[in-house]
């Protein structure tokens, strides 16, 4: 009796050990691999791009799950159910790791891939159609894992009606997409206009737009809505369709380069060649000019006030913005100090209402 007891009980101890010899072993490999991964993302090499933040913790589950797999065979005195179960549960948890470690190198080649694409570059149109596209067709590809690791999880059972479930799932998944776009048409609505927006590239990660009479950048595209981060620093909330259904202005479709206007409302008697001069001038000196477009132009005349069109052009809409208020400030200025009579003004003519004081001084009445 003795000897079962201690036999028992020498086996109960291997298998401890064998548990924590795996899981040493594993957290080795786990460590060892992911600090070299490290050390290469710190130093800037390719290899080590996103691997620790992305793949790092489902890793660690997995080493983890298998270990636990490994050494369930050699713990004693197991019912076959209580087994069975266990064993279940342990296949479950590491296909949804596996799922989750997949997810991570979507989340990796995505980097890779980007990181050639700088969206700070001044010149960024291929960067940000890259980074649209990478950013949809990311969630349309972890949408799928999501629904081959819940078909995984069902086909790990025994019971074969189970595994039909799990077939099922996939199968029907194109009739689900049916039945869902009947039931939510602006959820559906909002789905294909990813798409378009992916393939025909109406509007870009950081793109300069004009929606609804407010100005600012695309920051953010997913899969129901468009963040526009507006110069304010506040945040317009657009559904995709918007951009399908309703036109919009984007600044920066070609190219980031753009022109700008400041107008002047002066006096007739003001020379116009003189203000030419000043504002070329003006743009000469300054960096916002990209030494592309600068002219000054009569636009239109009023009945008090000639109108003037100074036209300058710059590399981004943010750069000529502030050629636009630099120009107004010192052309007003100049006109301060040079014609400050060429300013707008009413003029009004005095006219007697006593016809004898007219005959008196000689005019007719």
């Amino acid at each position: 009796m003795n000897e079962v007891f201690h036999l028992q009980e020498h086996r109960w101890f291997f298998a401890i050990f064998l548990f924590c010899a795996a899981l040493v072993f594993a957290n080795l490999v786990h460590y060892v691999l992911f600090r070299l991964l490290r050390r290469k993302e710190i130093e800037g090499h390719t290899l080590g791009w996103g691997l620790q933040r992305n793949l790092g913790a489902p890793a660690r589950a997995i080493f983890f799950i298998t270990c636990l797999l490994a050494v369930l065979p050699a713990v004693p005195r197991l019912p076959d159910r209580v087994e069975d179960i266990l064993r279940q549960g342990f296949v479950m948890a590491l296909i949804g790791a596996l799922g989750w470690f997949v997810v991570g190198c979507v989340y990796v080649v995505q980097n890779a891939f980007l990181r050639r694409y700088d969206l700070a570059a001044e010149n960024n149109i291929r960067a940000r159609r890259v980074h649209t596209q990478f950013q949809l067709f990311r969630r349309m590809v972890i949408s799928f894992i999501i629904v081959v690791t819940a078909g995984a999880l069902l086909w790990s059972f025994h019971d074969p009606r189970i595994w039909h479930y799990g077939t099922g799932l996939l199968a029907s998944a194109g009739v689900a997409s049916l039945i869902l776009a009947t039931a939510a048409k602006s959820t559906a609505a909002n789905f294909l206009a990813g798409l378009q927006i992916a393939l025909t590239e109406p509007i870009r990660i950081d793109d300069v737009v004009v929606v609804q009479g407010e100005w600012g950048r695309v920051e953010e595209i997913n899969s129901a809505y468009v963040v526009i981060k507006i110069w304010d620093l506040r945040r317009l909330i657009v559904p995709l369709s918007y951009f399908i259904e309703n036109s919009f202005q984007n600044w920066s479709r070609q190219d980031t380069d753009i022109m700008g206007t400041a107008f002047l409302y002066v006096d007739y008697s003001i020379p116009v060649e003189e203000l030419r001069a000043e504002l070329d001038r003006i743009v000469q000196l300054s960096p916002l000019w990209d030494k592309k477009v600068c002219g000054l132009q009569v636009t239109n005349l009023s009945e008090k006030t000639m109108e003037l069109r100074c036209l300058m052009s710059s590399h981004n809409s943010s750069m000529n913005f502030d050629l636009r208020c630099l120009v107004r400030e010192q052309m007003t200025a100049f006109v301060q100090r040079q014609y400050p009579n060429a300013f707008p003004t009413t003029r009004f003519s005095a006219q007697s209402t006593n016809p004898m004081a007219d005959t008196f001084n000689g005019q007719p009445s």
